[in-house]
């Protein structure tokens, strides 16, 4: 008999909150974080949070242990096309919320759940498990999942030929909590309001270039790539100076060909990678935790954890959100990433012409705070 029901493996923020989430319903649930490897590097990384993650996050105890300042509330955001006056505003207030999203620090969130795991009731942190020892395998190990590929579970990528650069910068200006983004051909870029290390000047940023430019920008000395930087944003916060180190990796669309089997499930990057253009593959991966969780709650007391038709639910439930955005994310990266003068037009001009629709503009940014 499986010394465990559930098996989560991984060691990112989707796997801690899985394993949290399966144990809060008294569920024997063992985390398989994997070795540890060698010491990171300083994380650069910023998450954007939206509002279905934040509850999840919070019915788990984990969002109210982050510290004050290691997240912060996006009040507005502001879209520039490539054309003078093409631009899309977001707001908190017109969507009656408190925030349209709030960027957390990776690292402390990261850290905050491994600490409310690791004091988990009915939770076993565990460097490894062996396989058919737990009687539903949760596989969220990321992008290059080894237990997917023992499976033999194909996961096709649509490489984009294109690399994010994130780093942290601090501004001359103070961000007021607004989310700033340019889409432009071949880049996008995104500068997200941060408290940290200094209050109301602090910014993370994501650069999705072509991967030749992105090298270059990585190997530039720290003033030549600040100023690269602050031109790449016509100057909107002043100067900007880095806080942090350069880190980079390569993007793609991927959707894994099966997410469920009997006695095994994908979660996260395990089973889709979007292109980080709407900050929303972390959120997608939080959606599948949620739904997991959900269905996992309501089966009926006779169907066992490992029963195919059981984690079928699952797999239809989050079907149609993963591809919606995937779709989105894939649409809009090839609408702005097109040279072409007509496409520049007819972007430039929509965008302008979304501005001027309050109701689409509203329903846009509600499918972005529940997605």
């Amino acid at each position: 008999m499986p010394s465990y029901e559930v098996c989560v493996r991984g060691n990112g923020a989707v796997a801690h909150a899985a394993a949290l989430a399966l144990a809060r319903q008294g569920l024997q649930v063992a985390l398989a974080r994997g070795a540890s490897g060698p010491a990171a590097a300083v994380d650069v990384r910023a998450y954007a949070i939206n509002t279905a993650s934040v509850a999840l996050l919070s019915s788990l105890k984990v969002w109210d242990a982050l510290p004050a300042d290691a997240r912060t509330a996006v009040y507005d955001m502001h879209v520039e096309g490539d054309a003078a006056g093409a631009a899309l505003d977001f707001s908190a207030w017109s969507q009656g919320a408190p925030a349209l999203a709030w960027i957390a620090d990776a690292s402390e969130l990261d850290a905050a759940l491994r600490r409310a795991a690791d004091f988990a009731p009915h939770l076993s942190v565990l460097d490894d498990l062996p396989e058919g020892v737990a009687t539903l395998q949760v596989l969220a190990e990321g992008r290059d999942s080894a237990a997917r590929q023992r499976l033999g579970v194909q996961m096709p990528l649509m490489a984009y030929d294109q690399r994010a650069l994130a780093t942290r910068v601090v501004a001359l200006l103070p961000h007021g909590g607004v989310a700033r983004q340019w889409f432009r051909s071949p880049d996008v870029l995104a500068l997200l309001p941060l408290d940290r290390p200094v209050p109301e000047r602090s910014l993370g940023v994501v650069w999705s270039l072509p991967q030749a430019r992105a090298q270059d920008l990585k190997a530039l000395p720290d003033a030549a790539f600040e100023q690269a930087l602050t031109d790449a944003t016509g100057g909107a916060l002043g100067a900007l100076q880095l806080a942090g180190p350069r880190a980079d990796w390569p993007l793609a669309l991927a959707y894994a060909e099966q997410v469920c089997g009997p006695g095994w499930v994908l979660l996260g990057d395990a089973a889709h990678r979007v292109h980080p253009l709407a900050g929303q593959g972390l959120n997608l991966g939080f959606a599948d935790v949620a739904s997991l969780a959900r269905v996992i709650s309501e089966r009926e007391p006779w169907r066992a954890l490992s029963d195919p038709r059981l984690l079928q639910r699952y797999a239809r439930e989050r079907f149609v959100p993963t591809r919606a955005m995937g779709s989105l994310t894939d649409g809009l990266w090839q609408l702005f990433s097109s040279p072409q003068p007509l496409v520049r037009e007819l972007r430039n001009r929509g965008l302008t012409l979304v501005n001027h629709l309050p109701p689409l503009k509203r329903l846009l940014a509600a499918r972005a705070l529940q997605s």
